[in-house]
């Protein structure tokens, strides 16, 4: 698989996604839903099928993330649906209020791949650091962390051990049923925070 440019989109697109994730995000708040535009209004990069994360953060902690790991729906409509998810449907968070500030940043994910590897240290081999997004599944445990998280995880053993427990599961925990997808992503963010809507 080609990793996903990291400059798919140019800056007015950068900033005419983050723009609608914003929106969905203060609809969301609003009035506790989003309505998805028809997509012949969309731009012709927004109607492209992609998968993408919207995060939200507060006081430059984590307020929200929700995302989709496959494309299934125009790139417009799944900011929006997952924009008003972070807002309000982040299991980990209460709703979000209007008043509060966020910043929000927006991934969007190539196709996954799935791994082939023969031991949790084969697994770990083969992680690239910085680049790599990845998924494990072990039975009906699943958590995918993205690629912006290892800023905070630097190193493919606390990676794999962090996202092990976000699938409910012990650090060290290992099974050769275990299965593992990775992705790349391009990533952008708003700059600074402000109310969630104004």
């Amino acid at each position: 698989m080609v990793p996903m440019s990291v400059t798919e989109y140019n800056s007015q697109q950068r900033a005419a996604i983050l723009l609608l994730a914003r929106e969905g995000v203060c609809q969301a708040v609003r009035t506790g839903s989003v309505e998805l535009p028809d997509i012949t209004s969309l731009e012709p990069f927004l109607r492209e099928d992609r998968a993408c994360f919207v995060t939200l953060e507060s006081h430059a902690e984590l307020r929200g993330c929700i995302g989709s790991l496959q494309a299934t729906r125009p790139l417009g409509h799944d900011l929006l649906h997952n924009a008003c998810g972070a807002a309000l449907y982040d299991y980990r968070f209460e709703a979000l209020q209007a008043s509060e500030p966020v910043q929000v940043s927006v991934s969007i994910l190539s196709p996954l791949e799935e791994m082939s590897f023969s031991s949790e240290s084969d697994l770990l081999a083969q992680l690239i650091p910085r680049e790599d997004g990845l998924l494990i599944q072990a039975g009906r445990n699943r958590a995918t962390f993205l690629p912006v998280v290892w800023e905070g995880l630097p190193t493919p053993e606390l990676f794999l051990r962090a996202l092990k427990r976000k699938a409910a599961l012990p650090a060290d925990y290992w099974s050769d049923q275990v299965k593992a997808w990775r992705y790349h992503s391009e990533y952008f963010a708003e700059e600074g925070e402000k109310p969630a809507c104004e």
